[in-house]
């Protein structure tokens, strides 16, 4: 007794409670197995007598019902009809018998008995044929039928004439065409009904009324076999008629009669083979209705999943496609309904509704959307972990210990469930509502309406269950775990289980303070473990939560958050119970996210922090999930939200769909010695001085391949590097080229990449890393470990390549609203700027200012930056401050025109400094079809120095501006873009200098115009039909040489031939003349030109008035043209088109003049620029910008003269 005491305490904290518990389980569980199977014997028992009287009661029916229809067919076909002198006796007022007709006509049952009292007396025999053919058009129902054979019976026993008429009545009736459409289906399903309850009662005999019938039958089931709109009138006729007609028997008497082996009376009307005949007739229409009802079902499936999907991805159907699915789902149900009435009456089974396809086709594209079936319905990714999962799915069975007497009455809901489809075509209304602005405005400040349950009368015991209530009310705000909320349950359906203390739990439950939202998922426990007992605790409670939702939502206001906050809190806690439904969970979502500001964006994120992840990994609801989180996602992206809700937003979506770390994205492990080159360049040299650092990197074995690629690759990513300590590791390297030259050649190499990558790409996310790398490329220069050529070459590729001043055109790579160039070039100059301050570098910087300040008023000038929209501030800032620093005295422009004006002086000042003739050796050189020599310029004049071998192998950086021209023109430079070239003249002649400075900068912009691409010496290529003269040139000391290369051969041949292919195609086609307007004929012209003396006199007037436009209308009579004037308003619409069409065609000429023009002046701007750069260069020796030792020969240098010949220095002496 104690230890089964103590094992209930740990389940429930009380002693006393479990222990009674206890007991009941033994007991009860007895006592309930023997009641139940004793009731189970007495149900099957009630079952059995049930359908046996049922049985019984059809048989006895059927019998009385053949015994009277034999009686009637016996009167009708042994029929006595009275003398002549029987309707002399009575009635014939015309009066009375048109009055009786008229009766007839408008037949019901309720009229049977006047009727055959009126036909007792009055003499029809002139009328028969009147009224039978209104017993044929009456309008009856089905239950007048009976009636009306009454009333053909009593005619037909004393009107010979009368079966004749109405015989003849019917074959009208109830003939048609075998594809016509039956008019009036319902009138039809009677009149079949009446036609063959008249055969049966004998009025027409079957030699003359079953031919009819039989072809009326046929015809309604053969040209109905696809549409089956004929289904009613077969189905009522089955009924009412089939026993007699197809021996039909309904499925239910049939296993009856076998199960109690009773026979059931059959007609005789027809012989057993026609019956068979009839039914086989039946049973082919109903085959044909079952293969329907699968096309129909598998179109209604298809249709579903299609709007599923439509809904998962959009978040909502059109009109047109809800109108279309209920059409469906109407007629769907119609004809299932019909189906399966008609193989109940037949005996037929139902046929198989195959969902199967729909099911695979669902599953395959979750797996095509990257959604696995079964990982998603593993619970460990359905819930965070195991303590989890069990919180929420391992709920108390409240049914296993507690006596069924305890619910009974509470265990039915009064509330029936509604479908996922009802709730969703609901919702979308109330959506629609809310958008239409449709509801009312009181609403929007009354709080949801508590309906206050009936108090139950004041008794001692009503009393005291108020007082144990209200404890147990008191006690749940303190049910803060598993075991106190599931020992509440218990006690609850134990003790205090009626309606009024179910009302007061809900009110309870809802009316939780809105700062305890740590009780909500317990108190949702609460609902979810009452739910089998009492289901309407869950219903009331999510009724309640949805209208305070709604109250909150449609409440603008800024305040009551924490209410806000506890509403969508609780709902998510019971949708992880499964107590509220998920497509409301999923609405509530979207409301929100429909009007995403301020306290709506805080209740979205507590709700998608409590059931989104439930939600995305339910299979039902993972797609639409889905798409409302990338909706939450695209709004705050494009929204303007404080930080605060940034961050919320951002916790909320992660915590829903956290990012899986793949394998390919962690970090693989690196060699030691590879941690080590990182730790040195990435760490240390932070922290310590250059020199310690750059004695280790001496250290590696530079020998070896993968070492040195590794630490060349470290020291080329510099964006790993603090932005601040860039400068130590240029100087690092500096220190180390002493040392291993190579690695700084193959560092700066790659620096030169990454600033051409960058151009190219030109993506935000590389934004950071192209300013580390321009500033280490100008801290490379400060170390003089580049040249200031490969300064400037970025410069100028910087505000040339891929740039188009054409606002209509912009430029992919550099587009108007990316200022980005502006803040590289700005960087660059602050790092490097302030040592090109004297000599030639100071006036190629002067030049280059003037090119990149009409780079500045191009972007800033863009029709973009309005006055909702200004420019950037802070770029404005950098560059003034970056030209203030490096030229404080440089006048700097106010607009765009001023720029282009300072562009155009400068290329005119350029232009007139170059040579006015070049040399015949050049010109005899670029007449070969070659391109001409690049020449290359010294920038100081004490740079005497020879490249090396090395140095010459570095490869060149110029810009490539590919298909475009642009009219602030590119400036790439030379192979060492002026920065290696030497006069040997050193006079210090002012206007020499000047001439050489114009002669580089007019070379690069003409380079640069004509050229795809930059070229080297070793780049140059000659057109494949010509060879490459070679001219010995006195200033030049190597001519590029063509190499010849198949693949230039096959390529002009198959270029060749598709040009020729294409001029074949072309002649092929057909030319169309163009369509023109008619003209008016110049008969009518020259006669209405004429105008006679009063007109000329009226014409000033007139024209002044003049509101109409004169249209000449030509119409033909016979084979002859008439014309006729048409007066149409000015402001018609068809004066109006003729206007505008004149317009456009006006407009469109003038374009294509302009165009012309255009293709004119630019053909001859490309022809001027070509003989520009054809023009004299002066000789050139490339040197090193560092000074090095020549390298002295132990035995001597050789001599060339004494080789090769003193030509050139002959050569030389006599041009200077």
């Amino acid at each position: 007794m104690s230890d089964e005491a103590g094992d209930s305490t740990d389940l429930s904290g009380k002693s006393d409670v479990p222990v009674t518990r206890g007991k009941m389980n033994v007991d009860q569980g007895d006592a309930n197995n023997d009641e139940e199977e004793k009731k189970k014997l007495e149900e099957e028992q009630r079952v059995k007598e049930e359908n046996r009287n049922y049985l019984l009661d059809y048989i006895r029916d059927t019998e009385n019902r053949y015994q009277e229809w034999e009686v009637i067919r016996k009167k009708n076909l042994n029929v006595t009809r009275p003398e002549e002198s029987y309707f002399s006796k009575l009635d014939s007022n015309l009066k009375k018998n048109t009055a009786c007709v008229r009766k007839i006509k408008n037949f019901t049952a309720t009229q049977e008995e006047a009727i055959l009292k009126d036909l007792k007396n009055l003499n029809l025999t002139k009328y028969i044929s009147e009224i039978a053919a209104a017993l044929v058009e009456a309008k009856l129902k089905m239950t007048d039928v009976q009636a009306a054979v009454s009333i053909c019976s009593y005619l037909h026993q004393h009107y010979a004439e009368f079966t004749t008429h109405l015989l003849e009545n019917w074959q009208k009736a109830l003939t048609f065409k075998r594809d016509e459409k039956v008019p009036n289906i319902s009138k039809l399903r009677v009149d079949l009904r009446f036609y063959a309850e008249i055969i049966h009662a004998g009025i027409f005999t079957n030699k003359e009324g079953l031919p009819l019938l039989g072809t009326a039958l046929t015809n309604l089931t053969s040209s109905d076999k696809e549409e089956h709109n004929n289904i009613n009138v077969l189905l009522s006729f089955c009924k009412h008629c089939g026993e007699d007609y197809a021996g039909l028997m309904p499925r239910k008497i049939r296993i009856l009669s076998e199960e109690f082996n009773m026979a059931v009376p059959v007609s005789r009307l027809l012989l057993p083979e026609k019956q068979k005949n009839v039914k086989q007739l039946f049973k082919d229409y109903c085959s044909s209705l079952c293969k329907h009802l699968v096309e129909v079902h598998k179109e209604l499936r298809q249709f579903e999943y299609q709007n599923k999907k439509i809904l998962q991805t959009k978040g909502e159907l059109s009109p047109s496609r809800k109108a279309k699915a209920d059409d469906l789902h109407a007629a769907y149900k119609k004809l299932f309904e019909g189906t399966q009435s008609f193989c109940e009456i037949l005996d037929e089974d139902m046929p198989e509704l195959q969902v199967e396809d729909i099911a695979r086709n669902e599953e395959q594209e979750l797996k095509v959307s990257g959604v696995d079936i079964e990982e998603y319905t593993k619970e460990s990714l359905l819930w965070e972990n195991e303590d989890t999962r069990n919180f929420y799915e391992d709920l108390p069975d409240l049914k296993a210990f507690v006596p069924s007497i305890l619910y009974k009455d509470s265990a039915q809901p009064t509330i029936q469930p509604e479908s996922d489809e009802a709730i969703e075509s609901k919702l979308d209304e109330e959506l629609e509502e809310i958008e239409d602005g449709k509801e009312e405005a009181k609403k929007e400040d009354t709080p949801p309406v508590e309906v206050e349950e009936p108090e139950e009368p004041e008794t001692v015991s009503n009393a005291s269950n108020k007082i144990v209530m209200d404890a147990f009310v008191n006690h749940l705000m303190n049910c803060v775990n598993r075991n106190l909320v599931d020992n509440a349950a218990s006690e609850f359906v134990l003790s205090l289980n009626t309606r009024v203390n179910r009302k007061k739990l809900v009110r309870c439950l809802f009316g939780v303070q809105r700062t305890r939202t740590d009780l909500l998922p317990f108190f949702a426990r609460l609902v979810a473990t009452l739910h089998p007992c009492m289901p309407d605790v869950a219903t009331d409670l999510a009724l309640r939560l949805k209208q305070d939702f709604k109250y909150h939502f449609r409440k603008k206001d800024q305040i009551n958050i924490e209410s806000k906050i506890k509403v969508v809190r609780f709902i998510g806690e019971m949708v992880k119970f499964k107590m509220y439904s998920k497509v409301e969970a999923l609405y509530c979502l979207k409301l929100l996210l429909h009007d995403f500001t301020h306290h709506h964006i805080e209740m979205a994120c507590n709700l998608l922090e409590v059931c989104g992840r439930y939600l995305l990994r339910s299979l039902d609801t993972h797609q639409r999930t889905k798409v409302y989180l990338e909706q939450m996602m695209r709004k705050k992206s494009v929204m303007a939200l404080d930080s605060r809700y940034v961050t919320m937003i951002e916790n909320a979506y992660y915590q829903v769909d956290p990012p899986e770390v793949s394998p390919s994205q962690m970090r693989e492990e690196l060699p030691p010695m590879h941690e080590y080159i990182r730790k040195l360049l990435y760490l240390n040299l932070n922290k310590q001085p250059v020199d310690k650092t750059l004695r280790q990197m001496r250290k590696l074995n530079w020998n070896d391949a993968d070492v040195a690629a590794y630490a060349v690759k470290c020291m080329t990513h510099v964006w790993n590097v603090k932005y601040l300590n860039i400068g130590f590791l240029a100087s690092l390297l500096a220190g180390l080229a002493a040392y291993q030259d190579a690695a700084a050649t193959q560092v700066a190499d790659g620096i030169f990449e990454e600033v051409r990558l960058g151009m190219e790409m030109n993506h935000p996310k590389f934004n950071q890393r192209r300013i580390a790398v321009v500033k280490f490329l100008g801290e490379l220069y400060n170390y003089r470990l580049v040249e200031g050529g490969d300064i400037f070459k970025v410069l100028y590729s910087l505000i040339t390549f891929g740039v188009s001043e054409d606002q209509e055109n912009p430029s992919v790579l550099d587009p108007p609203e990316n200022l980005f160039r502006l803040r590289l070039v700005c960087v660059l100059l602050d790092t490097c700027g302030q040592y090109f301050n004297s000599g030639n570098s100071k006036k190629r910087l002067d030049y280059f200012f003037v090119y990149f300040q009409n780079y500045y008023w191009m972007k800033r000038s863009h029709p973009m930056w309005t006055e909702d929209n200004p420019f950037p501030l802070g770029v404005e800032y950098m560059y003034r401050d970056t030209l203030g620093t490096l030229r404080p005295k440089m006048r700097l422009h106010k607009d765009v025109e001023a720029a282009k004006e300072d562009v155009k002086k400068l290329q005119e000042k350029l232009m007139a400094m170059l040579p006015k003739e070049q040399p015949k050796e050049v010109a005899a050189g670029g007449g070969g079809g070659g391109l001409a020599p690049i020449a290359e310029t010294a920038q100081e004049e004490e740079e005497e120095e020879e490249w090396t071998e090395e140095q010459r192998r570095t490869p060149d950086l110029r810009p490539k501006a590919r298909g475009q021209r642009l009219s602030l023109h590119t400036i790439p430079e030379n192979e060492e873009d002026l920065d290696g070239q030497i006069i040997e003249d050193t006079s210090d002649n002012e206007n020499s200098e000047q001439q050489e400075v114009a002669q580089e900068h007019t070379e690069s912009y003409s380079q640069s115009q004509g050229d795809d691409m930059a070229l080297t010496g070793d780049d140059v290529e000659f057109p494949a039909d010509s060879e490459p003269d070679i001219v010995s040139d006195p200033l030049v000391d190597n001519y590029p040489q063509r190499i010849e290369c198949p693949e230039d051969n096959d390529f002009m041949a198959a270029f060749d031939k598709m040009i020729s292919e294409n001029i074949q195609e072309r002649m092929k086609e057909t030319v169309k003349p163009p369509r023109v307007d008619i003209s008016v004929p110049m008969n009518l012209k020259s006669s209405s030109s004429k105008k006679g003396y009063d007109q000329l006199l009226m014409e000033p007037k007139e024209s002044t008035e003049e509101k109409t436009m004169n249209f000449v209308l030509m119409v033909r009579k016979g084979n002859k043209q008439q014309f006729k004037n048409l007066e149409v308003p000015i402001d018609s619409e068809l004066a109006l088109n003729l206007k505008n069409r004149e317009e456009a065609e006006r407009a469109e000429k003038k374009r294509v003049k302009k165009l012309t023009l255009d293709i004119n002046e630019r053909l001859e701007e490309e022809d001027y620029q070509e003989m520009l750069a054809q023009l004299q260069r002066p000789a050139t020796v490339v040197t090193s910008r560092e000074r090095r030792p020549k390298y002295q020969h132990q035995k001597g240098a050789p001599d060339a003269d004494l080789i090769f010949g003193s030509k050139k220095v002959e050569t030389q002496h006599s041009i200077s």
